[in-house]
């Protein structure tokens, strides 16, 4: 079973750059990233070469805007670094064409029983990103609060199986668990 880090906050909060850099302390040369933003706009392709260029030369990128679990078993590193569940679980729901909050809660609880599943198949150390939606504005749609109230369940899960959950704030880390 992969040991399970959680990274969690709010946008530029510091997340990624916390995940690179516990990846990098624990002495991790061969470092698989699993990206799930897919390049849909300019300012999304933009944020993806930033994140790019901030990752050492050496790590490898899988691309992953669905079935992250997938993708965490066929890395092929010890350390697997998720980048995030905010977007992967935002995609499921579209891909999924939710018309009900059920329909929406299944397609992100799909992504989340992946992840987990694939974390216990193998050794390693999985350490995952996601974002604190819930602490933003009160969305207006219904999809918009059904995806909130899904990431928090979908966090929720993470946070239980994971051995370390620390919280970023302004770029500070406080450890949760």
């Amino acid at each position: 079973m992969m040991e399970l880090i959680v990274v969690t906050g709010g946008v530029r909060s510091g997340k990624s750059r916390w995940a690179q850099d516990k990846a990098l302390a624990r002495g991790a040369e061969a470092v698989t990233v699993i990206a799930t933003a897919e390049a849909v706009d300019d300012e999304m392709r933009d944020r993806i070469e930033a994140h790019r260029r901030d990752r050492p030369s050496g790590w490898r990128t899988m691309e992953a805007p669905k079935r992250a679990g997938e993708a965490i078993l066929a890395a092929g590193t010890d350390t697997v670094v998720l980048d995030c569940v905010t977007v992967l679980t935002g995609m499921a729901i579209g891909r999924a064409g939710a018309k009900s909050e059920a329909a929406a809660l299944e397609a992100m609880a799909a992504e989340i029983d992946g992840i987990l599943e694939a974390r216990g198949a193998r050794a390693g150390v999985l350490i995952v990103v996601t974002n604190e939606v819930g602490w933003s504005v009160h969305p207006p749609t219904a999809l918009g609060r059904w995806y909130q109230d899904g990431l928090g369940i979908a966090n929720q899960r993470l946070a239980t199986a994971a051995d370390q959950v620390v919280l970023m704030v302004s770029g500070l880390e406080t450890r949760l668990k």
